[in-house]
């Protein structure tokens, strides 16, 4: 904690603002000149603490609940803070910058760059290959700039789109960043605000669009002081991380004036071409206008008023396509919803699990139906629920689904944060990388998985208070008490847990990681290249000739794609339909590292194919 400056002089200052038209937090101008707005409707008195300066200013009380004050000779870098009533100093909800972390004072910054991205248009939605990353871990340097060198071989590969975990201002300098407390600060160990722009100006430059995760269902537990400013919580509802955002309670109106500002500042400050939203299911809000498709409105506005499209996507495991629907259609408006059923429908399938929410699935119908439809539970009744689940997703376009393989919660939430490349055979592995990369959905990729590497990605904190450390430990070993066989978790405290999840980009250069490099590539390549797959729904169903062997058929006017994907050790022997086809595609193939030995297919009438699995196979005929 910091401490209050003593004996200083108190300067009144004049009101030359008001909520309408001044931004939330300290706004710097280029004269000198810097305004404050605050919102905080149970403060009597509210201090501005100019600390560089040792001077104190008293903010001037406006129409509901906001406090204002002006400062002239103000430079970027100086600090300041709010003393509620009298009390201990205390950072600015809206700060822009925490240079001594969650409890220190906020800085004033200078929002300007010289960006570079003047001609970037923007990507389409169906044009997203996701690669989510993890801004500490993905490189020794564990910052902003350090992923710099890295952009160019991602745009190569294919990948369109990075989607950063958050990077909002958490406690300490190891957190996944949903611990995040300062929502417009950007976390300083990573390089603080001018990294995060260089570094969505440098997509830009590559070709790559730039999401962020952001998080407005909960703030973390350290450093979080929003309720001595406001009702920013209600203990109405609850979260699995306590009291819930205050969406539709007394004083809403101001805490979505916080949450919208702080969406349309990534959009407009830092140039970012989307939000991914963090479990909306913990969103609580019973409001006429959904606190959601406000948002969805102020994202897409901000967007248009750039020049190039601003996306919003729900992560959510609630299967809701009401997210994504029109407002005309009774929906929110956003524009793409996580299929959690397609990760659980394949990873069952290709490794066996049916611990937790697996148990829903483990068969080859299940992912043939979210092929078909991006969701599986679509209103029947879920055992691992035990009640109905999910609503129908017909007529979306399967651009409005993400889906993956590996992600930061489903290798993370493992106890002991196992990628797949560690849990099933390289073979099996391809198998899974095809239906996801030649799915008719946006895929997203887990940095590191288009090499195959092995680090597990870990729970890992660093907060300061020893008791809420404990929590965490105490926490992590309740979750995997079943798990007991297996010893303890690793220490989420522990630096050697954060140094054990970060990458090796090294393996890249070397067998067989670099052949599956080779075969992501190639798969990236038929997804932009193949009409049938560019444009094409597609149609899954399970051939009777294998137990874990799915089909799935895509077509469009430039032609049809046939792709197998067989699950199983064993030979198969199934057919092809009707038609003209040509083989595009085996993931067996001795350039990706296969083991050969490509499917037999018999001649004239009999169009029966034979070959070991598992095994994914592209067949390609045209329209």
């Amino acid at each position: 904690m910091f401490r209050r400056e003593e004996g200083i002089s108190v300067i009144p200052t004049s009101i030359q603002g008001s909520p309408e038209n001044s931004p939330l937090g300290a706004a710097w101008q280029e004269n000198g000149l810097c305004t404050f707005l605050v919102w905080a409707p149970r403060v009597r008195r509210l201090t501005l603490r100019l600390l560089d300066r040792k001077e104190s200013i008293a903010m001037a009380g406006l129409s509901l609940g906001y406090h204002y004050a002006a400062a002239e000779r103000m430079a970027p870098g100086d600090r300041y803070a709010f003393s509620l009533d009298g009390g201990p100093d205390r950072p600015d909800p809206a700060s822009r910058h925490q240079p001594l972390g969650v409890h220190g004072p906020s800085a004033v910054v200078d929002p300007a760059l010289p960006w570079t991205d003047r001609s970037w248009r923007g990507r389409a939605l169906s044009e997203l290959v996701f690669y989510e990353l993890h801004v500490g871990t993905f490189s020794p340097g564990g910052t902003f700039d350090a992923i710099l060198p890295r952009l160019p071989a991602l745009s190569e590969l294919g990948i369109t789109a990075l989607e950063l975990m958050p990077v909002a201002q958490f406690p300490g300098e190891r957190n996944w960043g949903y611990d995040g407390v300062n929502l417009f600060a950007v976390q300083e160990s990573y390089g603080g605000a001018g990294g995060l722009k260089r570094l969505v100006d440098a997509c830009h430059r590559a070709g790559l669009a730039a999401f962020l995760d952001v998080v407005y269902n909960h703030a973390g537990p350290e450093g979080n002081y929003l309720a001595e400013f406001g009702p920013y919580f209600t203990d109405r509802y609850r979260t699995p991380w306590g009291d819930a955002v205050n969406f539709d309670g007394p004083g809403s109106d101001e805490v979505r004036r916080f949450f919208l500002e702080n969406a349309r500042r990534w959009i407009s400050e830092f140039h970012l071409d989307g939000l991914r939203l963090d479990a909306v299911h913990a969103i609580c809000d019973q409001s006429p206008r959904p606190f959601l498709a406000e948002l969805a409105e102020t994202v897409h506005a901000e967007g248009e008023r750039r020049g190039w499209p601003a996306y919003v996507i729900a992560e959510t495991d609630r299967n809701d396509a009401r997210l994504v629907r029109s407002a005309a259609q009774g929906g929110l408006g956003m524009d793409a919803v996580w299929s959690d059923d397609f990760h659980h429908a394949l990873h069952a399938l290709a490794t066996g699990e049916r611990d937790g929410y697996y148990r829903d699935f483990g068969s080859a119908s299940d992912l043939a139906t979210a092929f078909s439809r991006g969701f599986v539970y679509v209103g029947q009744r879920s055992a691992f629920r035990d009640r109905s689940h999910g609503s129908s997703p017909d007529g979306l376009d399967p651009s409005r689904f993400v889906v993956c393989a590996q992600n930061h919660d489903q290798i993370g939430n493992r106890m002991r944060g196992e990628r797949l490349a560690t849990l099933i055979s390289p073979e099996r592995l391809k198998v899974v990388s095809a239906a996801v990369l030649l799915s008719p959905f946006l895929p997203l990729l887990f940095m590191g998985e288009e090499y195959g590497e092995t680090a597990p990605f870990l729970y890992f904190v660093s907060h300061a208070d020893p008791v809420l450390i404990e929590a965490v430990r105490k926490g992590r070993r309740t979750e995997f008490a079943s798990f007991s066989g297996q010893g303890e978790p690793p220490d989420p405290a522990s630096p050697a847990t954060y140094e054990r999840s970060r990458l090796d980009f090294e393996l890249a250069d070397r067998q067989p990681h670099r052949a599956r490099c080779d075969f992501y590539r190639e798969l990236l390549r038929l997804r932009r290249e193949v009409p049938a797959l560019r444009e094409g729904a597609a149609v899954g169903c399970v051939l009777d000739d294998a137990p874990r062997l799915v089909a799935v058929r895509r077509e469009t006017r430039g032609g049809a794609a046939w792709l197998l994907l067989a699950f199983g050790d064993g030979p198969v022997t199934t057919s092809l339909p009707p038609g003209a086809w040509r083989r595009a595609f085996d993931s067996g193939d001795g350039r990706w590292g296969g083991p050969g030995g490509g499917p037999a297919e018999s001649s004239g009438e009999d169009r029966s194919l034979h070959f070991e699995g598992p095994r994914a196979l592209l067949w390609l005929s045209p329209g």
